[in-house]
């Protein structure tokens, strides 16, 4: 039996490379690759057929839909290593490599996520979906915080200008103990998999996680894509007088300016703009990767004007793979507490992300088979969570951004997937890639990162849109968001809570960092108001129940436009 399953394998492959139709099949290319022009006959054409999760493929779809995946993951995938880089003042060389780390690690683990292997007692891990992982936004988020207090706390050194200038030196222990933390609390995810859904959604329901999402994707944009927008976040948005960072992104930039000035404006309304214009013109192929087009426009004209320094490409090696560069794992102990609180909202986050791949893969919702398939996920990405940190990357989990290629170009076979994963790991073991990432002038990512930060804000309004805002959901997000805005608004009000705490020991100590970084992340702060308000109040009775009519959306629609609740 089994020489005849390989003899049948054996036959069906030769018979995929050597016939036009296994080759090409009878998909419209052209629909997928010509513009969207008024007038056209491609603006008219219908949508190709349905790829359902184990239909038969044709070899150029598959590639050109792993392709697409691989491309719209991109933007995404590189932003966090250069966030974290840029925050921790490392060098192109360190910088390069996180790109690099991220993308093989999300290519490997990506696999893992796309697989269904059954485990014991009916568990699965894995979805058996086009579910491939990045770093989460909510990790993003936090660990900006957490890299604060260890220069606020002496675990890394700056130094002081004259003019109050803060001048952050390098500080790769600090990324170090943020992959141990992160390594220890991933048992957290690991646990919660074989926890019931509907139990998460009774402690979690939408109107906490549309809010979570609202505010990180908020945070992201004042704190990182709009700074980046005018010239740079490393300090000289401060305007200091003297020093190194007088100018954006510095005095040794090939064409240093003020922050704010109107080159950068320009620079990234450009990315901007390109984005705009991708999706109004762009063809189906285009659409999937307008972030990506909008970082090729930006980047041309400020390469063009001389605003792009090379020397990170010339530093970064022609090849590399996991751990040519390593970071000595240490555990940070306040930063336990806020990567227990990201982990929890990850595997909320996996929850809607599944629920829409699902839904756009034409898999059923309901049922056993469903709840085992995000069993699998949320289990997945909590073992994800653990080897990435091996693999010298941050949380990878769920990513929602592919999505939106499944429902465009109709492909939700498993195949594509797995072409994606090839082309993530290629992209990120080509060093020299990386490099180019890198030398991305400032205004350039911050205008498309500002474009890709909304986006995740826009998800989270999108979950409140579909609560039923009785009086008890307004009174919990009012009160919330008392905490979560003003936080965002006015950051440093939670910062200096301790500081008349004097000669406190090391256990207090830590914990008072520990508070102090919750307090200092929007999210987290609003989420624990939320989730503590939604467990005490009780529940509105009927007659009581004052509902504000929201217009239901087409369902249709919801599954057309992928989006969900994570960045």
């Amino acid at each position: 039996m089994t020489e005849r399953t390989f003899r049948e394998r054996t036959r069906h492959a030769l018979n995929k490379v050597s016939t036009r139709e296994g080759w090409v099949g009878g998909y419209d290319y052209a629909w997928l690759c010509l513009p969207t022009l008024p007038f056209t006959s491609n603006y008219s054409r219908r949508a190709p057929p349905f790829y359902a999760l184990d239909d038969e493929l044709p070899l150029v779809l598959a590639v050109a839909s792993g392709l697409q995946h691989a491309l719209a993951m991109l933007a995404g995938l590189i932003t966090p290593p250069i966030t974290f880089a840029s925050s921790l003042s490392l060098d192109a060389e360190t910088s390069a490599y996180l790109i690099s780390a991220s993308l093989i690690g999300s290519g490997i683990l990506s696999l893992v996520q796309m697989s269904r292997l059954k485990l014991f007692g009916g568990y699965y891990l894995g979805t058996g979906l086009i579910s491939v992982v990045g770093t989460s936004f909510s990790t993003l988020s936090t660990a900006n915080s957490i890299f604060d207090a260890m220069y606020s706390d002496g675990t890394c050194t700056s130094t002081t200008l004259s003019d109050g200038t803060v001048v952050r030196h390098a500080c790769p222990q600090a990324y170090g103990k943020l992959l141990g933390t992160a390594l220890v609390c991933s048992f957290l995810e690991m646990f919660l998999s074989f926890v019931p859904s509907r139990t998460l959604k009774r402690l979690f329901p939408p109107m906490i996680t549309g809010m979570v999402v609202l505010l990180i994707g908020s945070s992201l944009v004042g704190g990182s894509g709009a700074l980046n927008w005018g010239g740079g976040a490393n300090g000289c948005q401060l305007f200091p007088t003297s020093g190194l960072f007088q100018k954006c992104p510095t005095t040794l930039a090939p064409r240093p300016l003020p922050w704010g000035s109107p080159e950068f404006i320009g620079i990234g309304f450009l990315s901007f703009i390109s984005i705009v214009l991708t999706e109004m013109f762009g063809s189906p192929f285009l659409k999937n990767i307008s972030i990506l087009v909008g970082l090729a426009a930006g980047c041309i004209v400020a390469g063009a004007t001389g605003y792009i320094d090379g020397s990170s490409i010339s530093a970064a090696p022609a090849i590399t793979f996991l751990w040519v560069h390593t970071f000595k794992i240490g555990v940070y102990a306040p930063a336990i507490l806020p990567m227990l609180a990201v982990y929890l909202a990850i595997a909320l986050e996996a929850m809607g992300d599944i629920t829409a791949t699902a839904e756009l893969s034409h898999v059923d919702v309901r049922g056993v088979e469903f709840d085992s398939r995000v069993q699998g996920g949320i289990l997945s990405d909590g073992l994800g969570g653990f080897f990435s940190a091996l693999f010298t990357v941050t949380p990878l989990s769920v990513f929602a951004q592919n999505n939106g290629v499944i429902a465009i170009t109709r492909c939700a076979n498993i195949t594509a997937g797995r072409w994606c994963c090839f082309f993530l790991i290629l992209f990120g073991i080509v060093g020299k890639l990386s490099g180019v990432f890198l030398a991305i002038p400032n205004p350039v990512l911050g205008g498309v990162t500002s474009f890709l930060f909304a986006s995740v804000a826009v998800s989270g309004i999108r979950v409140l849109a579909f609560i039923k805002f009785t009086r008890r959901d307004r009174f919990i997000l009012a009160a919330a968001l008392s905490v979560g805005l003003g936080d965002l608004l006015a950051p440093q009000i939670f910062t200096h809570l301790f500081d008349r705490v004097h000669n406190p020991g090391r256990g207090l100590q830590g914990l008072l960092t520990s508070v102090t970084i919750v307090l200092s992340t929007p999210f987290l702060c609003a989420g624990i108001v939320g989730v503590v308000l939604n467990i005490i109040l009780p529940q509105d009775s009927e007659e009581d129940v004052e509902v504000i009519v929201v217009e239901e959306h087409d369902s249709q629609e919801q599954k057309e436009d992928g989006s969900s609740i994570s960045p």
